[in-house]
């Protein structure tokens, strides 16, 4: 959806890639309708024609006809469902992993602009509005074009006072009522994703947070909150149910006045005998089944609506413009070990013209060696690390790794080779193994035990009914927090980067467990590269240096091992 234009528009533009697959889908669709059509005017004629005892030879091209439009219904009518549906589902799974690839690199500091219900809705409710735009709302279109340009065209042929009269009520219930429920449903459609959105955010808030809410009484205004919502989504679902209700009933009038017209009209053609009576039939039977492929339009344009609150607010995600914006030709990065980093005069902001979260931070991390950088929460010490794996940019200052300057590198490319465990790390709800696996998906068993041993993991799995295999919780609700931290040092430590990154893995611990973590971890990262940040102050007697970042800015160093 990259690109200028209205946002339906650009969506649309993503979506003439699978033209080759919905073209068939639309044509199928449009032939089932006009065969559907001609199948009862053609059964009219025969009627009629059969009525007048006519030689059986004279009727005979009308049996076949009946015959092969009736096969040929049911044929296209399941070549339309196939089709259709395997074109959307692949132009919906292609879109979603678009809306997946701009999302990356707002990662981590550019999410916060979305909830996490907000944007779990983006990435679930509005994209599946693809399939609406496609199933419910082009093809739809399509077959009732099709079938109204038919039957005008068929009745001008026959009659042409009748098409003067049957073309324009046509274009009445196909292309004026859908407009103004369009009109109509607009506004309610964006609010009815805006409420769904806030409904998502606040039943991830009662689902994550509930512990928090019964502890401090407050569930009972976190559902309120939720029953808000969810009352609006009802109230506006109500109010546009009717608003199509009420079409669909219009649409329904200006059918019935066409047939009676059409046939007033044919009355009198065949009563002055300028019009056969099997043709005053079909044109009465030509005008009923020509508005039956047009019913379904108001609910189109109903769908259209929601299909363009929702490519709006996808629109907004691909124009939200990414913290950091790669190099036109960017710089390849060693890959070999061991690397040293070396920072100078660094000065990062969170916004422009606000303070800055580190000011002149210059700090050296010669290869193999363990810097730990302590400081009190807000010092800088994670906005440091996010400068290193560029998730933020710094105006001022240098970061070069093995020579090379990351602002000239590939975000992706300094990922590979500074890596480990942020502060806001997941523990997915699945098993250890697949947990661990997600650092290196072609680890072997005999890897995956050598990581779980260095980070002093391996006994309390091989413990475990299920071992390796065990389903934790979602965020490791099922581990203790020296546990947590742990399966998430070994999944640093699988990664195998040549900068090994690790921030505040004792966080939440008591101090005496996050001692013992400390002192494993710099047990387990001997002879690598690795910059440590906690706020603790124990358990780093095995660290090369300690260096402290206070207020955005570097203390001396400690040196604590030859």
């Amino acid at each position: 959806m990259t690109g200028q234009g209205p946002p339906t528009v650009r969506l649309l533009r993503h979506l003439l890639r699978y033209w080759r697959r919905l073209l068939p889908a639309a044509l199928a669709a449009a032939g089932s309708e006009l065969s559907a059509a001609a199948l009862t005017a053609t059964a009219a004629w025969l009627i009629t024609r059969a009525a007048e005892q006519p030689p059986l030879a004279s009727v005979s091209v009308a049996i076949v006809a009946v015959r092969a439009l009736a096969l040929a219904r049911g044929a296209l009518r399941y070549g339309d469902r196939l089709l259709g549906h395997d074109g959307v589902l692949r132009a919906v799974a292609g879109f979603r992993t678009r809306v997946y690839e701009a999302l990356v690199p707002l990662a981590p500091a550019g999410t916060p602009a979305f909830r996490g219900g907000d944007l779990l809705t983006r990435l679930v409710d509005d994209v599946d509005a693809v399939q609406d735009l496609l199933l419910r709302v082009l093809i739809p279109v399509a077959a009732g074009c099709a079938v109204a340009a038919a039957g005008t065209a068929t009745a001008m042929v026959l009659l042409p006072t009748a098409a003067a009269l049957l073309g324009p009520l046509l274009a009445v219930a196909g292309l004026v009522v859908p407009a103004l429920v369009l009109r109509l449903s607009h506004r309610a459609g964006r609010a009815e994703k805006t409420a769904r959105a806030e409904l998502a955010a606040a039943l991830l808030d009662v689902t994550q947070g509930a512990a928090d809410l019964v502890a401090y009484g407050a569930q009972g205004r976190a559902h309120e909150r939720a029953r808000r919502a969810s009352a609006r989504i009802a109230a506006l679902e109500r109010r546009q149910a009717l608003t199509t209700s009420l079409a669909s009933a219009v649409v329904l009038l200006l059918q019935g006045a066409a047939t009676a017209g059409v046939t007033w009209l044919a009355l009198r053609a065949h009563a002055a005998g300028a019009l056969p009576a099997v043709h005053l039939t079909v044109l009465a039977v030509l005008a009923l089944v020509s508005f039956e492929a047009l019913a379904p339009l108001p609910a189109a344009a109903r769908h259209l609506a929601e299909v363009r609150a929702s490519a709006g607010r996808l629109a907004d995600l691909f124009d939200t413009p990414p913290p950091v914006i790669d190099p036109p030709a960017p710089v390849p990065l060693p890959t070999g070990e061991p690397l040293g980093v070396e920072i100078t005069d660094l000065r990062v902001r969170h916004r422009p013209g606000g303070p800055p979260a580190l000011d002149g931070v210059s700090l050296r991390l010669p290869p193999g060696h363990r810097v730990v950088l302590r400081g009190a929460s807000g010092s800088g010490k994670s906005t440091l690390l996010a400068a290193l794996l560029r998730f933020v940019p710094y105006e001022a200052g240098s970061i070069r790794v093995g020579g090379r300057e990351l602002r000239d590198c590939a975000a992706a490319d300094v990922r590979r080779v500074i890596t480990g465990m942020t502060q806001d790390a997941h523990v997915f709800h699945t098993t250890i193994r697949a947990n661990l696996g997600l650092a290196r998906p072609g680890a072997t068993d005999a890897d995956l035990r050598e990581v779980a041993r260095r980070a002093r993991l391996l006994d309390w799995i091989e413990s475990l009914p299920d071992g390796w295999d065990t389903l934790l919780g979602g965020d490791g609700a099922t581990m203790s927090g020296g546990q947590r931290g742990r399966l998430l040092l070994a999944r640093a430590l699988l990664a195998d980067p040549p900068v090994l990154v690790l921030d505040e893995p004792t966080e939440g611990l008591d101090p005496e467990t996050a001692a013992a973590v400390l002192a494993d971890i710099l047990d387990a990262t001997r002879g690598r590269t690795t910059l440590l940040v906690t706020h603790e102050r124990s358990g780093l007697a095995a660290a090369d240096e300690v260096v402290t970042l206070d207020r955005g800015r570097i203390r001396p160093a400690t040196q604590l091992a030859p």
